[in-house]
């Protein structure tokens, strides 16, 4: 039997390479240190990976990805990691730096990361809806700290017909356990974006 969930809002909105048509686009800039130890910029690009979220419905771009606590920077170490390595939605012992721009009407599935997430709307407005029902309307500057929630984001944006973006900072976290309960991750439908990696 076919599987008869409906799709999730937005699908098939993201037609473009990032970023999403409608956003300007982002550029990162990477700081360093010249030989005298002044310091300098290193490089200033638009990310080195970029990913199709969802059905269509989101594009994914890292900033920066670590994956160790403190962050060895010397000799570029760091650099060359954030470079080489794709993250999946989280790192190990690492933190991921991550915009996403969601296309109108964008609805994210009811998702957990095991991760502590500093999530700041960059632009547009989104509903952050909870497993308990609770929900919050977020507009620019909104933040929230998602401790391991699960949660799904619902883009609201011109009354979902224009794209919004969201930045989220993910820090890796022990073992989550409620009552006497450890709390697993799931994703949803977007694990295949994010699984092997």
């Amino acid at each position: 039997m076919a599987d008869s969930a409906p799709p999730l809002a937005g699908a098939g909105s993201v037609t473009t390479e990032w970023p999403v048509a409608g956003l300007s686009r982002v550029m990162r800039h990477i700081t360093g240190y010249n030989a005298e130890g002044k310091s300098i910029f290193l490089s200033s690009d638009c990310g080195d990976h970029h990913r199709v979220i969802g059905e269509k419905q989101a594009i994914g771009n890292i900033i920066y990805s670590t994956n160790a606590t403190p962050i060895e920077i010397n000799g570029e170490v760091d650099i060359k990691y954030a470079k080489e390595n794709e993250p999946g939605l989280t790192v190990h012992n690492g933190t991921v730096a991550r915009l996403i721009d969601f296309g109108p009407g964008a609805e994210s599935p009811q998702h957990r990361s095991l991760s502590l997430d500093y999530c700041v709307v960059i632009e547009g407005v989104f509903k952050l809806l909870l497993d308990s029902g609770e929900e919050r309307i977020m507009q620019p500057g909104d933040t929230t700290v998602q401790r391991a929630t699960a949660h799904q984001w619902i883009n609201l944006t011109g009354n979902g017909l224009l794209p919004g973006r969201i930045l989220f900072v993910l820090i890796d976290v022990n073992d989550v356990v409620v009552g006497e309960k450890k709390m697993e991750r799931f994703l949803g439908t977007i694990t295949k974006d994010y699984e092997g990696r």
